[in-house]
């Protein structure tokens, strides 16, 4: 009986691979340190990585803030709903934002607010201090006016400057 191709191809490599383990080279392989046969394909090393980097590129503000207005005769009511774009847990946040000359907060929710005019800041109150990864918070106030309506120009949470949304 005469033995098939394929049987023929898994002796090859049994015997390939017993010479390997016993340190010797098979025919027509070639061992560590050795110099391949002429025509054999030599496999390209891989090509450099590029260097990991240190850390993430800036992405922007950690923060958008959304803000609105309702007024009528000399008052407004406002709506602030700070968004955290972040990846990490905001807790104990103070909001500052310029209020327009003319305007002061007579009261508040969600949010103490701190001096009533100019630059004002706001901070969490009861159970509006932690605002999670993608998590939003409204807060709002109502506010007298001398006839400028207009919005803050600006809002920084903890510091870092918000997207206005």
């Amino acid at each position: 009986m005469r033995p098939t191709s394929s049987l023929l191809g898994v002796a090859a490599a049994a015997l390939t691979l017993a010479a390997a383990l016993a340190g010797v080279s098979a025919p027509g392989t070639a061992s560590a340190g050795t110099t391949p046969p002429s025509g054999t394909a030599v496999p390209a090393s891989p090509p450099p990585s590029s260097p990991v980097p240190s850390s993430p590129p800036p992405s922007g503000a950690a923060c958008t803030v959304r803000y609105s207005a309702y007024t009528w005769d000399t008052y407004l009511t406002s709506s602030i709903t700070i968004t955290n774009t972040g990846v990490t847990t905001i807790t104990s946040w103070r909001l500052t934002f310029p209020l327009p000359p003319g305007q002061r907060i007579t009261t508040g929710w969600n949010a103490v607010y701190s001096p009533s005019s100019g630059t004002v800041t706001a901070r969490g109150h009861d159970d509006h201090v932690t605002i999670g990864p993608g998590g939003a918070i409204a807060i709002g106030f109502v506010a007298d006016h001398t006839g400028d309506t207009g919005s803050p120009s600006s809002f920084t949470l903890n510091g870092t400057p918000c997207a206005l949304g």
